[in-house]
């Protein structure tokens, strides 16, 4: 991209990290924590003042706005999406983003955390990026690059189609949304009122990889109801829900079936949270899988597990509730893929070789094309995601700009 974007690129992705934006899980209210507002408006804002049309906060919490198409033009309305919040699974506090100018190859070590390394050794992507200006959080947070980076990239090609440094393109729609993290991303007014033929979330790790197939996904919450009394007393009277939650976990260990044993096409069960008394505890877990046969099996695994220990100790009551979260996305896309095809054309004509595979997670994509809107993934460069190790090349999220906006110009009907 000939450093075109960098500067803007950087500083963008500099000030949203800042920012605190990160979603709760536990949280009634849309979204579900306010502080992602601060970021929201601040789009609202910028867009505002680069002249972007249409731009409005929905009363569910995403921003949208267009970009008009060049006069005359006949083309798809496409549309962009990234999402403003940040991963509830480790500290998103106080981020201070770190640039590494010019990268050297070597180790990079955390000021707020000495005994912190990234190395190429271990991550080997990071050893590619020789030269290019990284960015990491400061060692005790993430950063946030899931999915600033995605935010600061729609807002850099946005400002570049409306001060015209693109070539013609059609009707471009953009939508920041709130809560992807914890699957409510996307809600049903949203294809309506995003209004569009066809989208892209940026939301992708590598460059060059867009990705049109995404994990099918449910949620499991397991409840342990026991038996309380006083310790000094509990002989053969004590049902204690904390080790029969142990139990549980332990059980579906035992399955081969954990995120850190799985790989490629594996789903996997994943227990994220586990909390409670003796009296009663919780258990919270995802399930996911590439086919929706495979995602019903692990359900059936989970139910099972909890009526085996439930059966060994009848004193206490185990509750298994499985809830859908969002669908492979590839059962969908893959009867069109013109839209696959259309990201995978822009990469090639802006010199980068494009890869296709399984995203091992979801995006709000995957729900949007449940909805109705083909909706594959772009990449934006950030690695090491939900930790303190997640870093981002700012020219890897340059390139991604190149392919958006060649995207876009790449869309035109014939005349």
């Amino acid at each position: 991209m000939n450093g075109q974007f960098d500067g803007d690129l950087e500083a963008r992705l500099l000030r949203y990290a800042a920012i605190d934006s990160q979603s709760e899980e536990g949280s009634v209210t849309q979204p579900s924590t306010a502080r992602q507002l601060v970021l929201l408006q601040l789009l609202v804002d910028e867009l505002t003042a680069r002249g972007a049309a249409d731009v409005w906060l929905t009363d569910y919490g995403v921003v949208l706005a267009t970009i008009p198409a060049t006069a005359g033009v006949i083309a798809p309305t496409i549309g962009f999406l990234a999402h403003v919040d940040t991963a509830p699974a480790f500290c998103a506090t106080g981020v201070k983003p770190v640039l590494h100018r010019a990268y050297d190859g070597g180790d990079i070590r955390f000021a707020d955390e000495p005994d912190l390394v990234l190395s190429p050794a271990a991550f080997p992507y990071l050893a590619t990026k020789v030269g290019d200006d990284i960015v990491t959080a400061s060692g005790t947070t993430l950063l946030g690059a899931d999915d600033k980076a995605g935010v600061a990239i729609l807002m850099v090609m946005a400002q570049h189609l409306l001060t015209g440094g693109g070539g013609a393109h059609g009707r471009v729609r953009l939508a920041f949304t709130p809560d992807e993290e914890i699957g409510r991303g996307v809600t049903a007014p949203l294809p309506a009122d995003l209004a569009v033929d066809f989208a892209y979330t940026l939301d992708g790790s590598e460059r060059g990889m867009v990705e049109y197939e995404s994990f099918s996904a449910d949620r499991a919450q397991v409840t342990i109801k026991g038996v309380s009394t006083h310790p000094g007393y509990a002989k053969d009277r004590l049902v204690n829900a904390l080790h029969l939650a142990a139990r549980i976990v332990a059980l579906l260990d035992m399955s081969g079936m954990t995120p850190e044993t799985t790989s490629g096409r594996q789903g996997f069960i994943h227990a994220y949270q586990l909390g409670g008394t003796a009296a009663g505890a919780e258990i919270s877990l995802i399930l996911r899988d590439f086919e929706q046969g495979g995602l019903a099996a692990k359900g059936d695994l989970v139910r099972q597990v909890c009526r085996a220990v439930a059966l060994a100790e009848p004193r206490a009551v185990v509750g298994v509730v499985v809830t859908p979260q969002y669908r492979n996305m590839r059962y969908w896309l893959e009867q069109d893929m013109r839209p696959v095809d259309l990201a995978l054309a822009a990469c090639r004509a802006i010199g980068i070789a494009p890869r296709s595979v399984p995203l091992r997670g979801g995006t709000d994509g995957s729900r949007l094309t449940e909805l109705g809107v083909p909706c594959p993934n772009i990449f934006t460069g950030m690695q090491n995601i939900h930790g303190p190790l997640e870093w981002v090349s700012v020219q890897d999220m340059a390139a991604a700009v190149g392919v958006c906006v060649r995207l876009v110009e790449l869309a035109l009907v014939p005349g």
